[in-house]
């Protein structure tokens, strides 16, 4: 008696590699539409989740050729380019034994997935720390000075932590800040430590600018997290500006930009 297709339907859901060729070399003499749909869904499926495996395997890869045998802290930043909000800047030293599903460039990344990720680093990282460099910071120092500041405190508070760092390596060209800097173009993308570290700090900056929305919500902080919207343009200029604004980033839409 042949099987339900349903049957068939779930069981290729649930199936591995090996599970999967299995069923295949049973189903192969069926002709059945749905089966062969089934089977091809199947093969689809982990075919999509071999793929991603050697992505996060290669990301592993880099960072520990990246070492050279040492403990890598990776670093990245966001904020830099919004006109209100902190610049924040995540650092991240992952275990070499552990593997954290999904880490990748956190804007490649669905919001509620990335908090689960986020969640799951902090929970599994050797260190993290975040950094905020506030607004009033920015304005007074520049931007230069900031991610400087913040790139060197978040690399002390993971070593306050215990962590011994061989290697830092930061997204993006080079700052000079460490000598143990190494640079990666794209490295939220390319480095395991690095990705983490752009994760955790999307979401806590993300987290931050829903609640300035609470205090200040004639500017839509919540959608836009402070980046220059053409809604948020035309409430700088029609409310002025906030505490949390960057007042350097925002002279084109303020009084003083007529003077």
């Amino acid at each position: 008696m042949k099987q339900t297709l349903a049957d068939i339907r779930a069981a290729l859901r649930e199936a591995d590699r090996e599970g999967f060729e299995a069923l295949a070399r049973s189903l192969e003499g069926d002709e059945r539409k749905g089966v062969q749909q089934a089977l091809a869904a199947a093969r689809r499926r982990l075919d999509s989740e071999d793929a991603e495996r050697a992505r996060l395997d290669e990301m592993y890869a880099f960072q520990a050729r990246l070492a050279a045998g040492g403990v890598a802290v990776g670093l990245d930043e966001v904020g830099r380019g919004p006109v209100a909000g902190p610049l924040t800047v995540a650092a991240v030293v992952l275990p070499d034994d552990v593997r954290i599903e999904g880490l990748n460039d956190s804007k490649q990344i669905r919001p509620e997935k990335r908090e689960q990720i986020a969640v799951e680093v902090k929970d599994k990282a050797a260190a993290w720390a975040i950094e905020h460099i506030e607004p009033s910071f920015i304005d007074e120092h520049g931007m230069a000075s900031a991610l400087r500041t913040a790139f060197t405190r978040a690399i002390a508070a993971v070593e306050a932590q215990g962590a011994h760092i061989d290697c830092v390596l930061l997204d993006g060209n080079a700052m000079g800040l460490d000598p143990r800097e190494r640079n990666v173009v794209k490295g939220d993308a390319k480095c395991a430590s690095i990705a983490a570290a752009s994760i955790i700090a999307k979401v806590e900056r993300d987290s931050l600018m829903r609640t300035y929305a609470e205090t200040h919500p004639e500017y839509g902080f919540e959608s836009n997290k402070g980046y220059a919207s053409a809604e948020h343009i035309v409430a700088i200029e029609r409310y002025g500006l906030s505490p949390v604004h960057r007042a350097s980033f925002c002279r084109a839409w303020t009084q003083d930009a007529l003077f």
